[in-house]
């Protein structure tokens, strides 16, 4: 029997645990197995060939809300050219489907529920062996995950970039918009297990992440706190991402991820809102002071990359509320992801939805349209502000000038949506990712001058020192800076190294230093 696992993925950047985690499975079992996984990039043709290819008798789906409807495309595709062939689906995105699933799509044979590592193998050995097997198969969960490794040496991969590893599967919260809210019991690897397999990752040179998808890692603190010291050793080589809980962080978890080297350690918090009313309402049980004062405990540092997350659309929360949410939180992390709700199938959000007046898409990923508090105007609003904050803040290419200038400017909230009303009446600007970068540049000097309260000099001259360590071309006219002479130029570049010294220009930075500074543009960077 050959079994083919398939995985569509939002961008060329992501993989697919599920299927590896499976295909690993498989292979213990000796069933041939291949893993295909494509982007959403892909054409479509091509995808398909690819699958049609391999002429397996199984073909294994994974299917999330942002890949559902081309995955249902596929699959009939898939039918109408290998009749015999069986088609599973897994995942979140239909563990919530009854028997009445079959009759609209008929060219799915199987749905598997919940965690496939087992279920998938046995199905596919009942397949084999001619037995009868229900449409909807529901597992208990997986009785081995305690000890189920990387997989990815397993299913003789050589993965590159970033990877994604689990040693922790449930959560200790119960919050009304995430699955997990529908799943209880919390199961981990032990410690020694967690840094064996995390010690495994360093036999492949080209992974730069390791992404612990773990719901709250932190859940258990001294476990956390062991994982974090050993991590902090040079035996691990890796960037570790982890996803926790700000408001479990005691003094010790500080204390270690304040000592850790620079760049090995990204914190996922989730912060949602900071609306007490709001927080009660999505049964999030999290002391919301005790959150923002540990992120910037850990901000404080800077050796620590933080992405901070919060939620519009949630209940008892309208446009000012959210911008009180928001300008709680900019400034002590280094990056705002500002989501939307989406009421996902099996959520008690979705349930309580009508309660709430909350009006969301039918189709995937089911994101909100409007609800009592935030009209449909107000979230087309607060997408336009994301996309402010994303390309400004989030980007990383204006460091010098965000998050000073909308702190300067009183409101970081208050900031992105007068810089949204701007750039439409002034710039014409409906897409702010289609702005070219120059004229990025220049937006946001012209809109600096229309603010009371920040210095237009300095400005000036951080997106100055932005635009040079950023860009190649030349300084454009409306960032020049106060001049420094040919003589003093002269002078300051025989310190630099004559290899390096073509791509280097010197620059005063009142706001910076008393005397000129080297801006090395080929190494982006300062020279002191």
């Amino acid at each position: 029997m050959k079994t083919v696992l398939f995985a569509l993925n939002g961008s060329y950047s992501h993989t697919n645990l599920a299927v590896r985690a499976i295909g690993a499975h498989l292979a213990d079992f000796g069933i041939q197995t291949v893993i295909i996984e494509k982007s959403l990039k892909d054409t479509r043709l091509s995808v398909l060939e690819s699958l049609v290819r391999e002429a397996a008798d199984v073909y294994g789906f994974s299917v999330y809300i942002w890949n559902v409807n081309e995955m249902m495309q596929f699959a009939s595709e898939v039918h109408a050219l290998l009749p015999k062939a069986k088609i599973v689906f897994g995942g979140p995105e239909v563990s919530f489907e009854n028997e009445s699933f079959f009759e609209s799509h008929p060219y799915i044979d199987h749905i598997i529920t919940g965690e496939g590592e087992e279920a998938f193998p046995a199905l596919c050995k009942a397949l084999a062996d001619g037995k009868e097997i229900p449409k909807i198969i529901m597992p208990m969960p997986s009785a081995d995950f305690s000890e189920s490794g990387i997989y990815y040496d397993r299913i003789g991969e050589r993965p590159h970039g970033l990877v994604y590893y689990e040693s922790v599967r449930g959560c200790p919260f119960s919050c009304a918009y995430c699955l997990s809210s529908v799943t209880e019991g919390i199961r981990a690897k032990t410690l020694e297990k967690t840094l064996d397999d995390l010690l495994r990752f360093e036999q492949f040179d080209d992974i730069r992440t390791v992404k612990l998808v773990d719901r709250t890692f932190n859940f258990n603190k001294e476990r956390a706190k062991a994982i974090w010291r050993a991590l902090s050793s040079d035996a691990y080589t890796k960037e570790y991402h982890f996803e926790v809980s700000a408001a479990l962080l005691d003094e010790e978890s500080f204390e270690i991820l304040r000592n850790a080297p620079k760049g090995k350690f990204r914190l996922e918090i989730g912060v949602q809102s900071t609306n007490p009313d709001t927080v009660s309402a999505v049964d999030r049980r999290l002391d919301t002071e005790k959150t923002l004062n540990a992120l910037k405990t850990l901000h404080e540092h800077h050796n620590l990359h933080l992405h901070a997350d919060l939620i519009a659309g949630l209940p008892y929360e309208n446009f000012t509320r959210f911008g009180k949410s928001f300008d709680d939180v900019y400034g002590i992390c280094d990056v705002l992801q500002l989501g939307f709700l989406k009421l996902l199938k099996g959520s008690k959000m979705r349930h309580d939805a009508e309660k709430y007046g909350i009006v969301y898409s039918p189709y995937p990923p089911y994101q909100v349209l409007k609800t009592n508090e935030l009209s449909f105007s107000d979230i087309t609003r607060l997408h336009a502000i994301d996309a402010m904050n994303d390309r400004f803040s989030n980007s990383g290419k204006f460091d010098h000038t965000f998050p000073y200038l909308p702190l300067a400017s009183g409101s970081a909230f208050g900031f992105f949506d007068g810089l949204r009303a701007f750039a439409e009446e002034k710039f014409s600007c409906v897409e702010i990712a289609r702005l070219p970068q120059t004229e990025a540049f220049r937006l946001i000097f012209a809109y600096a001058q229309t603010l009371e309260n920040v210095n237009i000099e300095e400005v000036r001259e951080r997106l100055a020192l932005d635009f040079l360590l950023g860009e190649t071309r030349r300084l454009p006219d409306f960032l020049h800076t106060q001049t420094v002479s040919a003589e003093e130029k002269r002078e300051i570049l025989t310190r630099v190294p004559a290899n390096i010294r073509a791509g280097c220009e010197v620059v005063r930075f009142t706001w910076l230093a008393e005397t000129p500074v080297i801006v090395d543009r080929v190494g982006r960077r300062m020279i002191k």
